[in-house]
């Protein structure tokens, strides 16, 4: 389309000829004639005199370019939208596999598609313009909203509540049993997990997360929290909205997180801790007690993170110290030893 008609859709201001034709998008490196790009920070400045992308999306006007601009407040969302734009298919609703293994009770709303190789329990609502993949397996009296997309071999255990607008990846299971225990005459006991799980509107889950089911009551992620791939999710487990939770982060049970908390990669959280909102924990960092909101901690223990960077300042200087500590106390024994004489 014409870059015209492209800022019809995504937005922005056009800076150059707005009749240049966009057939894709793709990296200021990448970018071919005929592609549109975008520049998020000015350290990429310097690359885009030799980039052959036909249109650029930037915050600023930029001289000296050949290519058109497009202005936007936002050039990596107004991108993201322009992917969207120029690579989206209007999805066909192929209907129910006669493939599918489904329960004469399930509900289905309107353009619904459930591929061959699925199951789909007895009780069990799927909404409107939802796609269930091959593989797919979906447990007795769970529900999934509108507009979601289930990924092949996804796992949704029994007693689920799915929201509208949710895609799930590859591999993931939701509601297996949280890990409960008690120890009982040299034994351990299992403690029946009969909870259950709710995922909210506009949740994306990664490949191969698993989100235990609650012992009692539910585990909830709350709506716009996106989850990277090989999370693990303990029972009765509580996130805020908006949340961001990297890869291979560990939360215990019974954790309760504000809106926009930010786990990073290999985080782990002790379990019945409060987590406020905002707060940001560092990659690898444990965090064994509550932390106030807005903060950002790291570490093992975690502390607060201008904490930890003094500390760790101290640490890569130890050896210097050691070796000074070494020598002093070499002089004070010379010394001492002369005091005797």
């Amino acid at each position: 389309m014409k870059l015209k008609e492209l800022a019809n859709i995504i937005g922005g201001k056009i800076c150059g000829d707005p009749d240049v034709e966009i057939k894709g998008a793709a990296g200021i490196k990448e970018a071919k004639e005929g592609d549109i790009t975008f520049l998020a920070e000015k350290k990429y400045l310097n690359d885009l005199p030799g980039s052959k992308a036909s249109a650029v999306i930037a915050k600023d006007e930029i001289t000296g370019l050949s290519a058109s601009l497009l202005i936007a407040d936002n050039p990596y969302f107004v991108f993201a939208k322009a992917l969207k734009a120029l690579y989206g298919r209007p999805r066909v609703a192929p209907g129910i596999s006669d493939r599918a293994d489904v329960c004469a009770d399930a509900v289905f709303g309107e353009g619904v598609t459930v591929y061959p190789g699925a199951y789909v329990g007895s009780g069990v609502v799927i909404g409107a313009r939802t796609v269930i993949c091959p593989g797919v397996f979906i447990g007795d009296g769970s529900s999934v909203g509108d507009d979601s997309l289930i990924y092949p071999n996804v796992t949704i255990r029994e007693n689920v509540r799915i929201g509208n607008k949710v895609i799930i990846h590859p591999g993931a299971v939701i509601g297996s049993d949280g890990f409960g225990y008690v120890f009982e005459q040299g034994a351990h006991y299992k403690i029946p997990q009969v909870g259950g799980v709710i995922i909210e509107d506009d949740v994306e889950i990664g490949a191969n997360v698993t989100i235990d089911r609650a012992t009692t009551g539910n585990t909830i992620i709350g709506a716009g929290t996106k989850i990277d791939n090989l999370v693990q999710i303990a029972h009765n487990v509580r996130t805020g909205k908006n949340c961001i939770i990297v890869s291979q982060v560990g939360v215990s049970g019974s954790v309760e997180m504000g809106d926009g908390v930010v786990l990073a990669g290999q985080a782990g959280v002790r379990d019945h801790v409060k987590i406020g909102s905002g707060v940001t924990v560092a990659a690898k960092a444990g965090i064994t007690d509550d932390v106030p909101a807005g903060q950002i901690y790291s570490g093992m223990p975690a502390i607060p993170h201008k904490t930890w960077l003094r500390a760790q300042s101290v640490f890569a200087k130890l050896p210097e110290y050691i070796k000074r500590l070494q020598e002093l106390e070499r002089k004070m024994k010379t010394s001492e030893e002369g005091v005797k004489e």
